[in-house]
C-alpha cells in the first residue's frame, strides 16, 4: 500500500502543541513517525499498538520478538512500568546520564507490553530533544525508538528531514523535520548486570560511570 506521509515541521527550542498533539493522534491510531532525538534521526510508533509494531519490525526485516528496540520515555517516573527494581548505584548513573545521548540496557520487568514479555533485558532512551520528549509525554507511555539507517557507504545515517522524507515516504506516516539531525548514534551501556559495560561508544561520554 502506497501512502504519503505527512511532513510536519516542529521547533524543539519551543514545540508548537498543536503540531505535537497532530503527531500524537497519528501514534494513537497506529502510525509510524520518523522523529529527532539528540543523536539520529528514529523510526518508532506506539509501544502499546501491536500492528504499528509488527510494521516497523516487517520494515527492519526481523522478527517483532527478536528485536533489540529501544523504549523512549519522558523521564523515569515510569521505568517500574518496564524495569525491574534497580539498585542505588544504576539509579545514579541514569540520573547523571538522562536526558542524554545514551541508551541504557535494564532487566525487564513482567509487565512488559506483549510482544516483549519474554524479553530479559530492555533499552531505555530519554532523549535531550524537547520534540521527541514533549510527544511521549503527551502520548502518556513511550515510543519505540530504532535508527533510520543510510544505505551509503560513507553516511551511516542520514541528517536531512527532507532526504529522510523522500526515503520514506511510502514506508510511514509522518515525518518530522526537527532540523538536521545527527550522524552519530547514543551510547549504548548494560546495566542489566553487576558491572556496566559499554555496547556501543557513541555520541553520549562514559564520564558518567
Amino acid at each position: 500500500m502506497f501512502i504519503m506521509a505527512e511532513f510536519v515541521r516542529i521547533y524543539e527550542e519551543n514545540p508548537n502543541p498543536k503540531e505535537i498533539d497532530r503527531v500524537v493522534a497519528v501514534l494513537k491510531r497506529g502510525g509510524l513517525i520518523i522523529y529527532p532525538t539528540d543523536t539520529v534521526y528514529g523510526l518508532g510508533c506506539d509501544i502499546t499498538n501491536l500492528k504499528a509494531l509488527e510494521r516497523v519490525a516487517l520494515i527492519k526485516g526481523i522478527k517483532l520478538e527478536k528485536s533489540n528496540f529501544s523504549f523512549v520515555c519522558h523521564d523515569l517516573s515510569n521505568l517500574s512500568d518496564y524495569v525491574k527494581q534497580i539498585n542505588t548505584t544504576t539509579f545514579k548513573i541514569l540520573k547523571r546520564a538522562l536526558p542524554g545521548p545514551y541508551t541504557f540496557i535494564l532487566p525487564g520487568s513482567n509487565s512488559l507490553p506483549n510482544p516483549f514479555k519474554k524479553k530479559k533485558t530492555v533499552g531505555i532512551r530519554v532523549p535531550a530533544n524537547n520534540i521527541a520528549l514533549e510527544i511521549v509525554k503527551k502520548l502518556g507511555n513511550p515510543i519505540i525508538s530504532t535508527s533510520i539507517h543510510d544505505e551509503d557507504e560513507v553516511i551511516e545515517y542520514t541528517t536531512d528531514p527532507e532526504l529522510i522524507l523522500e526515503k520514506w515516504d511510502n514506508l510511514v506516516d509522518l515525518v518530522i523535520d526537527g532540523g538536521y539531525g545527527d550522524n552519530e548514534a547514543s551510547t549504548v551501556i548494560d546495566l542489566s548486570e553487576d558491572e556496566p559495560t559499554v555496547i556501543r561508544q557513541g555520541k553520549g561520554s562514559l564520564d558518567i560511570l
